[in-house]
């Protein structure tokens, strides 16, 4: 019983640190690579279906957020129609530098891991170089390349991304000597499938991860109410004392382990599953799920009971000897969506 009272005290110190950030990224982390390839064609005065241009691609990018990030992209093409041959395997290149923006993320807001669909913009400036075997000179364009990415997001750790992007790529000074205009007369519309893949980042994960950021002034208030409860004597009989609390270990802040839930879910996300991995096999360990002060009492009471259960069953499949699983419903008035894990 006094346990679960230092448990709940915990809580409720916790809520005002419950709010989630981006665990900091070092430099190599979050980089992917990817191939593209797909049908490109002239903009105006043309057929479009007759005068398709086959193309293959490289994608070599970074997300600096789970919103904004950059890319070098490189395509060639095969053909030039609706004009004449160039007499060359590769008719012309264009190497782009983009800015993507993952508009799911933005307008929605990033979960802890990527959704299994989302929409992102890309907007760039490149330059693409012609070949020919004609004698005749190279042309040399400025371009700008618009476009929207359809991502599917899969695998084990989401570090897979399949992509279909339609886009247009303007040609900004003509046949480059021309001044430098956005001009429908003088662009291709394109139409590419791509793969991804995420690389693995220094924490283990292949995407950004949300953390429970801790105040370290918090932290130490709650170290002290632990320990004023503690040293309270105890208000059931010495003999169940001493069945519930082991003397050779005291309760403090470093015992407890957070873990952190969207609004309205009881699904773990990967940044909960770090935290729980940390818990060595064959510790015990009581827990309590908390739910914020949205929805009726009976949906959060429930819902609080499944944030429990979920841990409750994910640290018995790692090993971990589960003594007790309480759900507390709403703790404090501000948002609260925990469970807390004593390590005994």
């Amino acid at each position: 019983m006094k346990k679960l009272c230092l448990m709940f005290a915990a809580i409720s110190m916790a809520a005002s640190v419950s709010a989630q950030t981006l665990a900091e990224s070092k430099t190599f982390d979050n980089w992917y690579i990817g191939v593209n390839g797909g049908v490109s064609t002239v903009t105006k005065h043309n057929v479009w279906l007759k005068n398709l241009n086959p193309n293959a691609g490289l994608r070599i990018g970074r997300y600096f957020t789970p919103v904004f990030g950059l890319a070098a992209e490189s395509n060639a093409y095969f053909s030039n129609k609706p004009f004449d041959s160039h007499g060359t395997f590769i008719s012309f290149i264009n190497t782009s530098l983009l800015g993507t923006v993952n508009l799911t993320n933005w307008i929605a807001n990033y979960s802890g891991e990527p959704r299994a669909f989302e929409v992102s913009a890309v907007y760039g400036l490149g330059w693409l170089r012609t070949f020919n075997s004609h004698h005749e000179n190279n042309l040399n364009i400025a371009t700008s390349k618009v476009g929207v990415d359809l991502a599917y997001n899969f695998g084990s750790k989401k570090e897979w991304q399949l992509y279909v992007e339609p886009s247009i790529t303007y040609l900004l000074n003509g046949d480059g000597y021309e001044g430098i205009k956005y001009d429908v007369n003088n662009s291709m519309v394109q139409l590419n499938a791509g793969l991804i893949y995420k690389f693995k980042n220094s924490n283990g994960t292949h995407n950004f991860v949300k953390v429970t950021p801790r105040d370290q002034t918090e932290i130490d208030a709650l170290n002290a109410q632990i320990n004023e409860l503690r040293n309270r004597k105890p208000e059931v009989i010495t003999k169940e004392v001493i069945k519930e609390v082991p003397a050779n270990k005291d309760l403090s802040a470093s015992n407890l382990s957070f873990v952190t839930f969207a609004q309205g879910k009881y699904t773990l996300t990967t940044a909960a599953k770090t935290e729980l991995n940390n818990i060595k096999e064959g510790s015990h360990v009581q827990i309590v799920g908390t739910a914020s002060p949205e929805g009726s009492a009976k949906f959060n009471k429930k819902l609080s009971e499944n944030r429990a259960n979920v841990v409750a069953h994910y640290l018995r499949s790692r090993g971990v000897i589960v003594e007790k699983v309480t759900g507390k419903g709403v703790e404090g008035i501000t948002s609260n969506r925990l469970a807390v894990i004593y390590v005994k």
